[in-house]
Protein backbone atom coordinates (compact mmCIF):
# COMPACT_ATOMS: atom_id res chain seq x y z
CA UNK A 1 0.00 0.00 0.00
CA UNK A 2 2.91 2.39 1.02
CA UNK A 3 4.68 1.38 -2.26
CA UNK A 4 1.97 2.19 -4.55
CA UNK A 5 0.92 5.86 -3.40
CA UNK A 6 3.78 7.65 -3.54
CA UNK A 7 3.59 6.59 -7.14
CA UNK A 8 0.29 7.35 -7.35
CA UNK A 9 0.17 10.99 -5.94
CA UNK A 10 3.34 11.52 -8.54
CA UNK A 11 1.30 10.24 -11.46
CA UNK A 12 -2.21 12.32 -10.20
CA UNK A 13 0.44 15.65 -9.55
CA UNK A 14 1.92 14.91 -13.53
CA UNK A 15 -1.06 14.63 -15.41
CA UNK A 16 -2.53 18.02 -15.49
CA UNK A 17 0.51 19.61 -16.61
CA UNK A 18 0.68 16.52 -19.33
CA UNK A 19 -2.19 17.45 -20.45
CA UNK A 20 -1.26 21.44 -20.53
CA UNK A 21 1.85 19.86 -22.40
CA UNK A 22 -0.21 18.34 -25.21
CA UNK A 23 -0.33 20.20 -28.55
CA UNK A 24 -3.63 21.38 -29.38
CA UNK A 25 -6.21 19.67 -31.45
CA UNK A 26 -5.35 20.98 -35.07
CA UNK A 27 -8.45 23.13 -35.93
CA UNK A 28 -9.43 21.52 -38.97
CA UNK A 29 -10.14 18.40 -37.45
CA UNK A 30 -12.50 20.60 -34.82
CA UNK A 31 -14.50 22.13 -37.96
CA UNK A 32 -14.65 18.75 -39.21
CA UNK A 33 -16.26 17.49 -35.95
CA UNK A 34 -18.61 20.36 -35.69
CA UNK A 35 -19.91 21.54 -39.13
CA UNK A 36 -21.52 18.48 -40.44
CA UNK A 37 -24.17 19.48 -37.80
CA UNK A 38 -24.70 22.43 -39.75
CA UNK A 39 -25.17 20.71 -42.97
CA UNK A 40 -27.21 17.81 -41.25
CA UNK A 41 -29.99 20.60 -39.93
CA UNK A 42 -29.64 22.12 -43.02
CA UNK A 43 -30.11 19.84 -45.68
CA UNK A 44 -33.91 19.47 -45.42
CA UNK A 45 -33.95 23.13 -46.59
CA UNK A 46 -35.12 22.31 -50.33
CA UNK A 47 -36.26 18.58 -50.25
CA UNK A 48 -39.21 19.11 -47.65
CA UNK A 49 -41.79 18.43 -50.46
CA UNK A 50 -39.75 15.59 -51.60
CA UNK A 51 -39.71 14.17 -48.43
CA UNK A 52 -43.06 14.61 -47.85
CA UNK A 53 -44.00 13.13 -51.40
CA UNK A 54 -42.29 9.93 -50.74
CA UNK A 55 -43.80 9.39 -47.34
CA UNK A 56 -47.15 10.34 -48.12
CA UNK A 57 -47.42 13.36 -46.38
CA UNK A 58 -47.65 17.24 -46.83
CA UNK A 59 -44.24 19.49 -46.36
CA UNK A 60 -45.24 21.07 -43.24
CA UNK A 61 -45.51 17.73 -41.53
CA UNK A 62 -42.20 16.59 -43.30
CA UNK A 63 -40.76 19.85 -41.53
CA UNK A 64 -40.40 17.68 -38.36
CA UNK A 65 -37.33 16.37 -39.54
CA UNK A 66 -36.02 19.27 -39.16
CA UNK A 67 -37.57 21.03 -36.20
CA UNK A 68 -37.25 17.29 -33.84
CA UNK A 69 -33.45 17.62 -35.41
CA UNK A 70 -32.94 21.18 -33.88
CA UNK A 71 -34.36 20.45 -31.30
CA UNK A 72 -32.73 17.20 -29.89
CA UNK A 73 -29.74 18.94 -30.77
CA UNK A 74 -30.25 22.17 -28.58
CA UNK A 75 -31.80 19.83 -25.69
CA UNK A 76 -28.66 17.62 -25.88
CA UNK A 77 -26.11 20.03 -26.01
CA UNK A 78 -25.87 21.11 -22.36
CA UNK A 79 -26.52 17.19 -21.26
CA UNK A 80 -23.45 16.44 -23.51
CA UNK A 81 -21.70 19.24 -21.45
CA UNK A 82 -22.31 17.80 -18.50
CA UNK A 83 -21.46 14.11 -19.19
CA UNK A 84 -18.46 15.95 -20.57
CA UNK A 85 -18.13 17.57 -17.40
CA UNK A 86 -18.71 14.01 -15.17
CA UNK A 87 -16.95 11.62 -17.29
CA UNK A 88 -14.85 13.19 -19.39
CA UNK A 89 -13.89 13.86 -23.39
CA UNK A 90 -13.11 10.19 -23.92
CA UNK A 91 -16.86 9.34 -23.09
CA UNK A 92 -18.72 12.40 -25.12
CA UNK A 93 -16.66 11.59 -28.15
CA UNK A 94 -16.86 7.73 -28.68
CA UNK A 95 -20.92 7.80 -27.03
CA UNK A 96 -21.47 10.79 -29.79
CA UNK A 97 -20.28 8.87 -32.32
CA UNK A 98 -22.02 5.82 -31.75
CA UNK A 99 -25.29 8.02 -31.58
CA UNK A 100 -24.53 9.34 -34.84
CA UNK A 101 -23.62 6.00 -36.81
CA UNK A 102 -27.01 4.70 -35.36
CA UNK A 103 -29.25 7.53 -35.92
CA UNK A 104 -27.72 7.53 -39.68
CA UNK A 105 -28.20 3.92 -40.47
CA UNK A 106 -32.13 4.66 -38.65
CA UNK A 107 -32.70 7.43 -41.03
CA UNK A 108 -31.42 4.99 -44.18
CA UNK A 109 -33.50 2.74 -43.55
CA UNK A 110 -36.69 3.83 -41.94
CA UNK A 111 -40.16 3.57 -43.59
CA UNK A 112 -41.97 5.50 -41.44
CA UNK A 113 -41.33 9.18 -41.30
CA UNK A 114 -41.71 8.92 -37.17
CA UNK A 115 -39.34 6.27 -37.16
CA UNK A 116 -37.03 8.75 -39.29
CA UNK A 117 -37.53 11.58 -37.09
CA UNK A 118 -36.47 9.60 -34.40
CA UNK A 119 -33.44 8.66 -36.00
CA UNK A 120 -32.84 12.71 -36.73
CA UNK A 121 -33.48 13.05 -32.96
CA UNK A 122 -30.44 10.37 -32.42
CA UNK A 123 -27.83 11.87 -35.25
CA UNK A 124 -28.76 15.38 -33.12
CA UNK A 125 -28.01 13.74 -29.71
CA UNK A 126 -24.87 12.64 -31.17
CA UNK A 127 -24.02 15.75 -32.79
CA UNK A 128 -24.76 17.58 -30.07
CA UNK A 129 -21.78 15.76 -28.39
CA UNK A 130 -19.25 16.36 -31.19
CA UNK A 131 -19.89 19.93 -31.04
CA UNK A 132 -19.79 20.20 -27.42
CA UNK A 133 -16.13 18.69 -27.37
CA UNK A 134 -14.81 20.94 -30.37
CA UNK A 135 -15.57 23.86 -28.55
CA UNK A 136 -14.24 22.91 -25.24
CA UNK A 137 -11.05 21.78 -27.71
CA UNK A 138 -10.99 25.07 -28.93
CA UNK A 139 -9.27 27.06 -26.99
CA UNK A 140 -9.38 30.26 -28.04
CA UNK A 141 -12.19 32.96 -29.92
CA UNK A 142 -10.15 32.75 -33.63
CA UNK A 143 -10.28 29.17 -33.21
CA UNK A 144 -14.09 29.27 -31.89
CA UNK A 145 -14.52 31.76 -34.68
CA UNK A 146 -12.94 29.14 -37.35
CA UNK A 147 -15.24 26.60 -36.04
CA UNK A 148 -18.51 28.76 -36.53
CA UNK A 149 -17.43 29.81 -39.69
CA UNK A 150 -17.29 26.04 -41.10
CA UNK A 151 -20.35 25.68 -39.79
CA UNK A 152 -22.13 28.28 -41.57
CA UNK A 153 -19.77 26.96 -44.94
CA UNK A 154 -20.80 23.49 -44.61
CA UNK A 155 -25.05 24.96 -43.67
CA UNK A 156 -24.60 26.95 -46.93
CA UNK A 157 -23.72 23.97 -49.24
CA UNK A 158 -25.93 21.42 -47.71
CA UNK A 159 -29.54 22.81 -49.35
CA UNK A 160 -27.68 22.26 -52.55
CA UNK A 161 -25.85 18.81 -51.77
CA UNK A 162 -29.65 17.95 -50.47
CA UNK A 163 -31.46 18.60 -53.45
CA UNK A 164 -28.44 16.88 -55.41
CA UNK A 165 -28.71 13.83 -53.64
CA UNK A 166 -31.96 13.63 -53.41
CA UNK A 167 -32.43 14.00 -56.96
CA UNK A 168 -29.32 11.41 -57.99
CA UNK A 169 -29.99 8.69 -54.78
CA UNK A 170 -32.16 9.50 -51.92
CA UNK A 171 -34.03 12.13 -49.28
CA UNK A 172 -32.38 9.63 -46.95
CA UNK A 173 -28.85 10.02 -48.25
CA UNK A 174 -29.21 13.92 -47.93
CA UNK A 175 -30.49 13.53 -44.40
CA UNK A 176 -27.25 11.38 -43.30
CA UNK A 177 -24.62 14.05 -44.17
CA UNK A 178 -23.80 13.60 -40.84
CA UNK A 179 -21.76 11.23 -40.79
CA UNK A 180 -19.14 12.90 -42.53
CA UNK A 181 -18.18 14.48 -39.04
CA UNK A 182 -16.99 10.75 -37.80
CA UNK A 183 -13.99 10.79 -40.45
CA UNK A 184 -12.24 13.07 -37.16
CA UNK A 185 -13.07 10.69 -34.37
CA UNK A 186 -9.78 8.96 -34.76
CA UNK A 187 -7.70 12.13 -35.25
CA UNK A 188 -9.67 14.17 -32.61
CA UNK A 189 -9.24 10.71 -30.07
CA UNK A 190 -5.53 10.58 -30.42
CA UNK A 191 -4.37 14.15 -30.34
CA UNK A 192 -7.22 15.36 -27.25
CA UNK A 193 -6.51 15.47 -23.53
CA UNK A 194 -8.77 13.50 -21.91
CA UNK A 195 -9.85 16.63 -19.54
CA UNK A 196 -10.75 15.81 -15.59
CA UNK A 197 -13.94 14.35 -14.66
CA UNK A 198 -15.98 15.88 -11.88
CA UNK A 199 -17.55 13.75 -8.90
CA UNK A 200 -20.60 16.34 -8.24
CA UNK A 201 -24.51 14.44 -8.52
CA UNK A 202 -26.08 15.17 -11.61
CA UNK A 203 -29.12 17.24 -10.99
CA UNK A 204 -31.50 15.38 -13.33
CA UNK A 205 -34.46 17.11 -12.50
CA UNK A 206 -32.90 20.23 -13.73
CA UNK A 207 -31.64 18.51 -17.07
CA UNK A 208 -35.70 17.30 -17.28
CA UNK A 209 -37.41 20.84 -16.59
CA UNK A 210 -35.06 22.66 -19.01
CA UNK A 211 -35.77 19.86 -22.14
CA UNK A 212 -39.40 20.85 -21.20
CA UNK A 213 -39.00 24.02 -21.09
CA UNK A 214 -36.93 23.88 -24.49
CA UNK A 215 -39.82 21.75 -26.31
CA UNK A 216 -42.60 23.74 -24.96
CA UNK A 217 -40.79 27.41 -26.76
CA UNK A 218 -40.14 25.57 -29.54
CA UNK A 219 -44.26 24.65 -30.18
CA UNK A 220 -44.99 27.86 -29.27
CA UNK A 221 -45.24 28.01 -33.29
CA UNK A 222 -47.56 25.33 -34.16
CA UNK A 223 -49.39 24.90 -31.12
CA UNK A 224 -49.66 28.53 -29.34
CA UNK A 225 -52.06 27.92 -26.19
CA UNK A 226 -50.49 24.27 -25.15
CA UNK A 227 -47.38 25.59 -25.68
CA UNK A 228 -47.68 28.45 -23.71
CA UNK A 229 -49.17 26.77 -20.75
CA UNK A 230 -46.54 24.36 -20.49
CA UNK A 231 -43.49 27.04 -20.95
CA UNK A 232 -45.18 28.44 -17.98
CA UNK A 233 -45.66 25.77 -15.63
CA UNK A 234 -42.15 24.78 -16.73
CA UNK A 235 -40.00 28.12 -16.12
CA UNK A 236 -42.03 28.18 -12.27
CA UNK A 237 -41.02 24.77 -11.50
CA UNK A 238 -37.60 25.59 -12.98
CA UNK A 239 -37.28 28.64 -10.66
CA UNK A 240 -38.39 26.25 -7.46
CA UNK A 241 -36.19 23.68 -8.24
CA UNK A 242 -33.08 26.04 -8.94
CA UNK A 243 -33.82 27.95 -5.31
CA UNK A 244 -33.68 24.03 -4.41
CA UNK A 245 -30.35 23.16 -5.70
CA UNK A 246 -28.54 26.76 -7.06
CA UNK A 247 -25.72 25.10 -8.43
CA UNK A 248 -27.50 22.22 -10.17
CA UNK A 249 -28.11 22.18 -13.70
CA UNK A 250 -28.93 25.54 -14.39
CA UNK A 251 -26.78 27.52 -11.60
CA UNK A 252 -28.41 30.79 -10.15
CA UNK A 253 -25.04 32.56 -10.36
CA UNK A 254 -24.67 32.05 -14.34
CA UNK A 255 -28.33 33.21 -14.29
CA UNK A 256 -28.12 36.22 -12.52
CA UNK A 257 -25.43 37.31 -14.21
CA UNK A 258 -26.18 40.62 -16.75
CA UNK A 259 -23.60 39.67 -19.01
CA UNK A 260 -24.98 36.22 -19.56
CA UNK A 261 -28.47 37.60 -20.05
CA UNK A 262 -27.65 40.05 -22.64
CA UNK A 263 -25.70 37.56 -24.62
CA UNK A 264 -27.95 35.16 -24.59
CA UNK A 265 -30.64 36.87 -25.38
CA UNK A 266 -29.29 38.52 -28.47
CA UNK A 267 -27.88 35.22 -29.49
CA UNK A 268 -30.87 33.08 -29.56
CA UNK A 269 -32.58 36.09 -31.26
CA UNK A 270 -30.55 36.51 -33.86
CA UNK A 271 -30.31 32.48 -34.21
CA UNK A 272 -34.25 32.34 -34.29
CA UNK A 273 -34.19 34.66 -37.01
CA UNK A 274 -31.41 33.49 -38.86
CA UNK A 275 -32.81 29.64 -39.02
CA UNK A 276 -36.60 31.08 -40.19
CA UNK A 277 -35.12 32.98 -42.81
CA UNK A 278 -32.69 29.95 -43.80
CA UNK A 279 -36.21 28.38 -44.98
CA UNK A 280 -38.07 31.05 -45.75
CA UNK A 281 -36.18 33.22 -48.22
CA UNK A 282 -35.93 30.10 -50.62
CA UNK A 283 -39.48 30.23 -50.84
CA UNK A 284 -39.38 33.91 -51.78
CA UNK A 285 -37.28 33.82 -54.48
CA UNK A 286 -39.34 31.25 -56.00
CA UNK A 287 -42.69 33.00 -54.77
CA UNK A 288 -41.53 36.64 -55.67
CA UNK A 289 -39.05 36.60 -58.15
CA UNK A 290 -40.14 33.74 -59.53
CA UNK A 291 -37.00 31.63 -59.84
CA UNK A 292 -36.71 27.89 -60.03
CA UNK A 293 -35.73 25.66 -56.73
CA UNK A 294 -32.10 25.03 -57.58
CA UNK A 295 -31.94 29.00 -58.57
CA UNK A 296 -33.04 29.92 -55.34
CA UNK A 297 -30.41 26.79 -53.77
CA UNK A 298 -27.80 28.24 -55.81
CA UNK A 299 -28.42 31.81 -54.71
CA UNK A 300 -28.64 31.36 -51.35
CA UNK A 301 -25.27 29.28 -51.35
CA UNK A 302 -23.56 31.89 -52.85
CA UNK A 303 -24.37 34.08 -50.59
CA UNK A 304 -23.88 32.15 -47.08
CA UNK A 305 -20.55 31.12 -48.52
CA UNK A 306 -19.97 34.90 -48.45
CA UNK A 307 -21.40 35.37 -45.18
CA UNK A 308 -19.00 32.62 -43.62
CA UNK A 309 -15.92 34.02 -44.75
CA UNK A 310 -16.96 37.48 -43.61
CA UNK A 311 -17.93 36.08 -40.06
CA UNK A 312 -14.36 34.53 -40.20
CA UNK A 313 -13.26 37.64 -40.94
CA UNK A 314 -15.30 39.86 -38.41
CA UNK A 315 -14.38 36.97 -35.99
CA UNK A 316 -10.71 37.40 -36.19
CA UNK A 317 -10.88 41.54 -35.36
CA UNK A 318 -13.44 41.56 -32.66
CA UNK A 319 -11.42 41.15 -29.85
CA UNK A 320 -10.43 44.55 -30.80
CA UNK A 321 -13.51 46.45 -30.83
CA UNK A 322 -15.71 47.21 -27.58
CA UNK A 323 -18.28 44.44 -26.89
CA UNK A 324 -20.89 47.84 -28.06
CA UNK A 325 -19.94 47.95 -31.40
CA UNK A 326 -19.94 44.52 -31.50
CA UNK A 327 -23.33 44.23 -30.25
CA UNK A 328 -24.46 47.03 -32.26
CA UNK A 329 -23.02 45.58 -35.86
CA UNK A 330 -24.79 42.12 -35.10
CA UNK A 331 -27.95 43.80 -33.99
CA UNK A 332 -28.00 46.19 -37.34
CA UNK A 333 -27.19 43.09 -39.71
CA UNK A 334 -30.09 40.85 -37.64
CA UNK A 335 -32.95 43.79 -38.47
CA UNK A 336 -31.53 44.59 -42.04
CA UNK A 337 -32.18 40.79 -42.74
CA UNK A 338 -35.63 40.87 -41.29
CA UNK A 339 -36.36 43.76 -43.33
CA UNK A 340 -35.42 42.57 -46.16
CA UNK A 341 -37.55 39.18 -46.17
CA UNK A 342 -40.35 41.33 -45.43
CA UNK A 343 -40.10 44.40 -47.79
CA UNK A 344 -37.97 43.02 -50.51
CA UNK A 345 -39.00 40.95 -53.53
CA UNK A 346 -35.94 41.91 -55.35
CA UNK A 347 -33.65 38.79 -55.27
CA UNK A 348 -30.10 40.79 -54.91
CA UNK A 349 -32.13 42.14 -51.73
CA UNK A 350 -33.91 38.52 -50.31
CA UNK A 351 -30.40 37.39 -50.72
CA UNK A 352 -28.49 39.93 -48.80
CA UNK A 353 -31.21 39.43 -45.96
CA UNK A 354 -29.95 35.63 -45.86
CA UNK A 355 -26.14 37.05 -46.01
CA UNK A 356 -26.75 39.14 -43.33
CA UNK A 357 -29.12 36.51 -41.01
CA UNK A 358 -26.02 34.16 -41.21
CA UNK A 359 -23.21 36.75 -40.51
CA UNK A 360 -25.11 38.34 -37.31
CA UNK A 361 -25.89 34.63 -36.05
CA UNK A 362 -22.16 33.14 -36.69
CA UNK A 363 -20.41 36.03 -35.34
CA UNK A 364 -23.15 36.26 -31.95
CA UNK A 365 -22.30 32.33 -31.54
CA UNK A 366 -18.54 33.07 -31.50
CA UNK A 367 -18.13 36.14 -29.74
CA UNK A 368 -21.03 36.29 -27.59
CA UNK A 369 -20.25 33.39 -25.91
CA UNK A 370 -17.10 34.93 -24.51
CA UNK A 371 -18.75 37.85 -22.65
CA UNK A 372 -21.75 34.86 -21.85
CA UNK A 373 -19.05 33.34 -19.56
CA UNK A 374 -16.75 36.98 -18.92
CA UNK A 375 -18.17 37.07 -15.48
CA UNK A 376 -19.51 33.62 -14.41
CA UNK A 377 -17.58 31.84 -11.33
CA UNK A 378 -15.28 29.12 -13.13
CA UNK A 379 -16.53 26.14 -11.75
CA UNK A 380 -19.67 27.09 -13.23
CA UNK A 381 -17.98 28.12 -16.98
CA UNK A 382 -18.51 24.87 -18.75
CA UNK A 383 -22.04 24.31 -17.84
CA UNK A 384 -22.51 28.08 -18.82
CA UNK A 385 -21.43 27.61 -22.44
CA UNK A 386 -23.67 24.09 -22.71
CA UNK A 387 -26.80 26.67 -21.73
CA UNK A 388 -25.50 28.96 -24.17
CA UNK A 389 -25.13 26.81 -27.02
CA UNK A 390 -28.66 25.80 -26.08
CA UNK A 391 -30.13 28.48 -26.65
CA UNK A 392 -27.87 29.64 -29.66
CA UNK A 393 -29.84 26.18 -30.79
CA UNK A 394 -32.76 26.50 -29.71
CA UNK A 395 -33.22 29.14 -32.58
CA UNK A 396 -32.38 26.36 -34.78
CA UNK A 397 -35.65 24.41 -33.31
CA UNK A 398 -37.76 27.59 -33.47
CA UNK A 399 -36.94 28.87 -37.00
CA UNK A 400 -38.29 25.58 -38.81
CA UNK A 401 -41.18 26.04 -37.12
CA UNK A 402 -41.89 29.58 -37.74
CA UNK A 403 -40.95 28.70 -41.13
CA UNK A 404 -43.59 25.98 -41.74
CA UNK A 405 -46.17 28.52 -40.07
CA UNK A 406 -45.68 31.00 -42.12
CA UNK A 407 -44.70 29.55 -45.57
CA UNK A 408 -44.62 25.96 -45.58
Amino acid sequence: MTDNSPAHSHTSSQSPARELSRPLVPVLWLVLMASPVAAANNATVLILDDIGTALDTTAATASWLATVFALALAVATPLQAALMRHRGRPTVLFTSAALVAAGTLIVLVSPWLPLAVAGRATQAAGGAGLNVLAIALAGSARRIGAISAGMGLFGAVSPLIGTQLTDVLSWRVALSMLAITLIAVPAVSRRAAPGAAGTDRFDAWGALLVAVLSGSVVMVASNPLPALAATAISIIWLIIHTRRRPDGYVPVATLRSARFQTATCLTLALSAGYFTLLFVIPQLLITRAHWTKEAAATGQLVAMVLASLTTLGFTSIAARLSRTNVRIVLVAAGTVAVLAAVLASVPVLLLAGIFLALFAATSANATQVIAATASVPEQDKPTAIGLFTLLYLLGGAIGPALASALVL
